[in-house]
């Protein structure tokens, strides 16, 4: 295809790659809890939310970007927006500080968020903006606020919006405290790992609310009660996204794993349980409960918020099996 032809046909390249991945999403059965997503991942562009992206190359990563002078960078750019993969969108001194998730993830995540026609959203980290313009595609621009710690991020995500015809309320802020001028909410769904529940987002929360988060290497699904009470367990699948920035976090060092067989170091599952138990479970406490109940799966772990505590459990937040996340 010449550079002449591509540029003419970018737009039909685009719809073409969207397509593609929303087939590829319906195929696996991301959204089968709520297929009202299909709709809005075939509406919202995503190639419009990534102007430029990393790809990791050997030592260190290429940037791809929709204004390259070169027409075949700019194809590579479209159909990398729309792989279904984790784009990396901002770097600082290397370091990945912000990223757009992989599509069919998001797509779980937003089904498993289980919207009624009405809700308020609170969505914990814009990032590029893309899932707000799904979420707002689906609810309506006023129905949803999406915060972010850094003015770039969210200066950013304003344009993106834009671009791509949403327009949700977007804040600069802490996302750990919220927004409570923006409150009550029905669901609030964060798109990066914290280390507890901040106790602020009960509070802006309607009796009912559902919260889904990444947390340790998971999803936590909380049903909220009232401003002081919020349960839930984790979902099945793993979930790996950059932490909370504002958010107090336990600076430690990385568990020494070496005096633990090798099927637990290399187990995924036990080292969802020792993110989620770090700073009170030492790793050989972690290893034997892990062993005596028979290698657990996620969705036998769940969380518990109660006034000033907070703490993980296994089967039973009243069980035997339970320690403190903050």
């Amino acid at each position: 295809m010449s550079a002449h032809a591509l540029d003419r046909d970018l737009a039909e390249l685009a719809a073409s790659a969207r397509a593609a991945l929303v087939r590829e999403i319906d195929a696996s059965g991301a959204w089968a809890a709520d297929l009202g997503w299909r709709a809005a991942f075939e509406a919202v562009p995503r190639h419009l939310f990534v102007p430029y992206y990393y790809v990791g190359v050997m030592g260190g990563y290429e940037r791809r970007w929709g204004e390259s002078p070169d027409p075949r960078t700019r194809e590579k750019w479209v159909r990398g927006a729309y792989a279904d993969a984790p784009l990396a969108t901002r770097l600082r001194d290397g370091e990945l500080v912000s990223s757009s998730s992989q599509p069919s993830l998001m797509a779980m995540m937003l089904a498993e968020l289980r919207v009624r026609d009405g809700d308020r959203v609170l969505e914990i980290g814009a990032g590029t903006g893309y899932n707000a313009a799904l979420l707002a595609h689906r609810l309506g621009d006023d129905r949803v606020t999406t915060v972010d710690l850094e003015p770039e991020i969210t200066e950013a995500a304003r344009r993106h919006l834009t671009a791509a015809g949403y327009h949700p309320v977007v804040v600069t802020g802490d996302g750990a405290r919220g927004v409570p001028e923006r409150a009550p909410f029905d669901r609030i769904i964060a798109t990066c790992t914290l280390a507890s529940v901040p106790t602020a987002w009960l509070a802006q929360c309607r009796p009912g609310a559902r919260i889904l988060s990444p947390l340790a290497t998971g999803l936590i699904a909380l049903t909220v009660r009232d401003a002081g009470h919020a349960e839930g367990r984790f979902l099945h699948t793993p979930a790996y996204f950059v932490p909370l920035r504002g958010a107090d976090r336990p600076d430690e060092e990385p568990p020494d794993l070496d005096a633990l067989p090798r099927r637990a170091r290399e187990s995924e599952l036990f080292r969802f349980l020792l993110a989620l138990s770090r700073g009170s479970l030492e790793p050989r406490e972690a290893y034997a409960l892990w062993e005596r109940e028979g290698q657990p799966r996620r969705e036998r772990y769940g969380i518990t918020v109660s006034g000033d505590r907070e703490w993980a459990w296994l089967d039973d937040p009243e069980g035997p099996c339970a320690w403190p996340l903050r």
